[in-house]
């Protein structure tokens, strides 16, 4: 006898992705709100700890926040740094002249699928050390990826 079953729907794809996490504008307020958006609407598998770190660039601007998230999402990869955007925006993030200037929230893609996908992770400790952590507590490693 013929399956009356309809055959079963894939499930959607999963990927992990590292954020780096940074803001230097109401720090504490806006970590806590984006770790809240974050692990509401995105599968959260680890936070690093905050650290605390002086201005790359433009110097007249109050120390930054900086943290790593592991996260699993359905999205691709252009598709979930749409969102991150989004995400930056809805935490009240104004783009300004100065590119390296005062943020809210800056939320970047790192790894990739355990590939490194931003050249920050290599020149910046800020950026490595919190990526580091989480991987290490989750049990993660990196490969080097396809850099922009």
């Amino acid at each position: 006898m013929p399956s009356t079953s309809s055959p079963a729907t894939p499930a959607p794809t999963q990927h992990e992705c590292v954020i780096s996490l940074g803001t230097n504008i109401e720090p504490e307020h806006h970590f806590a709100q984006a770790l809240e958006i974050l692990s509401s609407e995105c599968g959260l598998l680890a936070t690093s700890e905050a650290v605390r770190t002086a201005p790359v660039g433009f110097q007249q601007q109050p120390d930054f926040l900086n943290a790593a998230l592991l996260v699993r999402t359905t999205l691709a990869r252009d598709a979930f740094k749409a969102y991150l955007k989004e995400v930056e925006h809805r935490l009240g993030r104004v783009r300004g002249p100065i590119k390296s200037g005062p943020r809210t929230m800056d939320l970047d893609i790192v790894a990739w699928d355990g590939e490194v996908v931003d050249e920050g992770y290599y020149q910046h400790d800020y950026v490595r050390g919190p990526v580091d952590e989480v991987l290490a507590a989750s049990g993660r490693t990196l490969s080097v990826g396809t850099l922009p």
